[in-house]
């Protein structure tokens, strides 16, 4: 693509190269190799059963431990909350209160999520203030009907002059109505690291933000700093990090054609959360959790949710102590063919690791080598819960473009639709991805991966989507937790439903892991 001096000048101060932007426009004429999956991963097949573990011991181990590890809790953070009021605002756009009732409109469109949320919302954490502030800006509310108080309801939720929420960070939202206050999501994710993922009192958090909210999330944390940290007898230290412009993505016709601005620039769009790998890479501790920002839930419910978190600390503690004794071992060059034996074992039976198809024809040095290469990774547990119908992603086996089977977490996107035998593999899938991840990103000799040397870039998909009532191609890089971290080494654990609450539309709020008994 021939660029002017106005795309030149932007390319570079985006800091994207020209060698990427033509990768981009490639892989738009001739999309991603897409992923081949081999079978779903089921327990005892890929899936560890939790009842497997020794909870009691690998507990006790991590909590031994804590006050000797570096710890971060990662927590993405700069969704904006429009998709979980957005049958709220069809509704505003859609409906005439001069012509039919709200029951009619609920009727004829088959409203079900605004007659939830209507019934429900004396329940909903926000509920008193929006009252307040609508009572104070209508003195003849008490002589409104029914459905005039339920639309300035609606109104004072989602308006600019009222509470704005769907142009807010989710983080922000209240999602939770104590005795005292209302707690957003972005402090319960403070509260829950206090009990899981702190060491000598201080527990350390990074989120990714959008840039214009960095004052918003400081002035929040000022807000409810001093009440947790007496609360939980913790300090906290919080970090933010913003998307790099540089991960951006081109956007494109349905003709392949980049989409150029009346000023003469590119439009770029953000890759998705697969762009957070960058701001991952930056972090540097022994442990990395990891967590979604709407995945909360009330404080009473959090030492149980809390349990499975450092049960999954506990095991990949297990696991890293035994990775790192290996790779000591197969460093002295000095190893017994039973030694051998029980690494290759580790390796297939608790790592999920595949052997290529013709390693034992190899002459012994490089079977070695290759075992060393296999642990020398950065190491993740996942915890997966049953799957009942969520969206997203899954564990799979997978064939990926080295030829390697291996396990990996699978979006929908990045499946062959149009291929039976796929879309069969797929309905069998047993297990969801709730991002529930703790990670290793040091060696054995306590360097840190360069974590972008372990992601396969083939894993990236296309979406479409509309921009001015036209439809447009858009480029997402391999998702953070799927193909973005595709060679590391891969554990699946199965743990309770109890334990993945999110927060999808705001009528989530309304369940019982977000209410108070």
């Amino acid at each position: 693509m021939k660029l002017t001096s106005i795309q030149e000048k932007q390319l570079a101060d985006k800091g994207i190269s020209k060698e990427t932007l033509e990768k981009q426009l490639y892989r738009f004429k001739n999309g991603f190799p897409g992923v081949l999956l081999n079978r779903p991963a089921k327990i005892n097949d890929g899936i560890v059963p939790i009842k497997k573990l020794d909870a009691d011991r690998l507990i006790s181990s991590y909590e031994s431990s804590r006050d000797q590890l570096d710890i971060i809790k990662f927590v993405p953070a700069s969704g904006a909350a429009t998709r979980m009021f957005k049958f709220l605002y069809e509704f505003l756009n859609t409906f005439n209160q001069n012509k039919q009732s709200i029951n009619s409109y609920i009727n004829n469109n088959k409203a079900n999520d605004l007659f939830t949320f209507l019934i429900g919302r004396r329940d909903l954490p926000f509920y008193v203030e929006i009252m307040e502030s609508i009572r104070r800006k209508n003195s003849d509310w008490s002589a409104k009907s029914k459905t005039e108080k339920e639309t300035l309801f609606v109104t004072e939720v989602l308006s600019p002059s009222g509470f704005n929420y769907a142009a807010m960070p989710k983080g922000l939202v209240p999602f939770h109505k104590y005795k005292d206050r209302s707690a957003s999501a972005f402090e319960e994710h403070l509260f829950e690291a206090s009990i899981y993922a702190s060491s000598n009192g201080k527990a350390r958090l990074h989120f990714t933000i959008a840039p214009a909210f960095k004052d918003h999330f400081t002035a929040e944390f000022d807000r409810v700093r001093k009440a947790i940290e007496k609360k939980t007898q913790t300090t906290f230290d919080i970090d933010f990090s913003y998307q790099s412009s540089a991960t951006d993505t081109l956007a494109v016709d349905l003709e392949n054609n980049p989409i150029i601005f009346e000023d003469g620039t590119l439009f770029f769009r953000p890759a998705g959360h697969g762009a957070l790998i960058t701001n991952l890479n930056l972090l540097d501790a022994d442990l990395i959790f990891i967590k979604n920002i709407d995945n909360v839930t009330i404080s009473s419910l959090n030492q149980e949710t809390c349990y499975y978190k450092k049960l999954l600390a506990g095991y990949l503690l297990e696991l890293r102590s035994k990775t790192f004794a290996y790779l000591v071992i197969l460093e002295k060059n000095n190893m017994e063919d039973s030694l051998k034996e029980e690494i290759e074992t580790f390796l297939t039976g608790q790592l999920a690791a595949v052997l290529p198809k013709d390693y034992y024809k190899y002459k012994t040095e490089y079977q070695l080598e290759h075992l060393h290469h296999q642990l020398d990774r950065p190491l993740r547990v996942c915890g997966m819960v049953k799957n009942e119908g969520e969206s997203g992603g899954g564990p799979f086996w997978v064939h990926n473009q080295r030829g390697e089977l291996s396990i990996e977490i699978v979006e929908t996107a990045q499946m062959d639709k149009h291929d039976a035998r796929q879309k069969k593999i797929a309905k069998e899938a047993t297990h969801f991805n709730p991002v529930d991840l703790i990670c290793n990103v040091r060696n054995h000799k306590g360097k840190k991966y360069d974590l972008t040397k372990y992601c396969d870039e083939d894993t990236g998909f296309i979406t479409y989507k509309s921009r001015q009532g036209k439809a447009i191609k858009a480029q997402e890089l391999p998702g953070l937790w799927n193909g973005g971290m595709a060679y590391w080494n891969t554990v699946f654990v199965e743990v309770p439903l109890l334990t993945f609450n999110p927060v999808k539309t705001v009528n989530d709020l309304l369940k019982s892991a977000h209410q108070l008994d």
